[in-house]
């Protein structure tokens, strides 16, 4: 069976989420709010532990201010 699930790809997805959040410098909380997501979610992303779906990857993107693309 194939694996379904890249680890790799989520810990480098969650390491750009995070590159950009602090470089906007949001924090976490900050970020949670702007993008409606809860922070235990925002922690979860960053540390590439969940396969978020596009729908939180265009509220982290609307969030940032950048384009969904730019998170990849």
């Amino acid at each position: 069976m194939t694996k379904i699930r890249d680890d790799r790809f989520l810990m480098d997805f969650g390491k750009r989420v995070r590159e950009l959040r602090i470089e906007k410098e949001m924090s976490q909380y900050q970020l949670s709010y702007a993008s409606d997501i809860p922070k235990s979610q925002i922690v979860r992303i960053e540390q590439g532990e969940v396969n978020t779906g596009i729908s939180s990857v265009a509220a982290i993107a609307r969030a940032l201010k950048i384009e969904p693309k730019d998170l990849f």
